[in-house]
């Protein structure tokens, strides 16, 4: 049925093994940020008025979760959180309610918290999902 969705119908999947991507338990909420770079110019003949063109983009996925042991997609994550340089590279999946998905080769997993919380509290798990290079995007419905 078109028209509004939940958010929870978006889904992301990790790379846990060469040719597969498997979900992550537990995500709770997510955010995203496009960086734009925009050139611009103010050329005589546009009388004053500011010419753009948009020469850059990237994306960021802040994602809040819990920390679930033994779930493939959210060790893979939590996995990350001491590495650095290229060990930190995984492709990245987000599929939109509509079947578009978009897929981050080589994302960078920038882990912000595994485990860390209130003695009371579920341990969580918290990550920015940022874009290495353009996207391949296959549109759904």
């Amino acid at each position: 049925m078109p028209g509004v969705f939940p958010c929870y119908e978006n889904q992301f999947q990790i790379a846990t093994a060469e040719d597969a991507m498997s979900s992550i338990a537990d995500c709770e909420s997510f955010g995203v940020s496009f960086d734009n770079g925009v050139e611009e110019w103010t050329p005589f003949e546009t009388e004053g008025w500011t010419r753009r063109l948009m020469t850059a983009k990237s994306v960021t996925i802040s994602v809040t979760g819990k920390r679930n042991v033994g779930d493939e997609g959210n060790d893979v994550v939590a996995a990350l959180a001491f590495k650095g340089g290229s060990d930190v590279e995984k492709d990245f999946q987000w599929t939109f309610p509509d079947g578009t998905v978009v897929l981050f080769k080589g994302a960078i997993i920038n882990v912000k918290n595994v485990g860390a919380g209130d003695s009371t509290g579920v341990g969580p798990l918290e990550f920015d999902v940022m874009s290495n290079g353009k996207p391949e995007v296959t549109l759904g419905a």
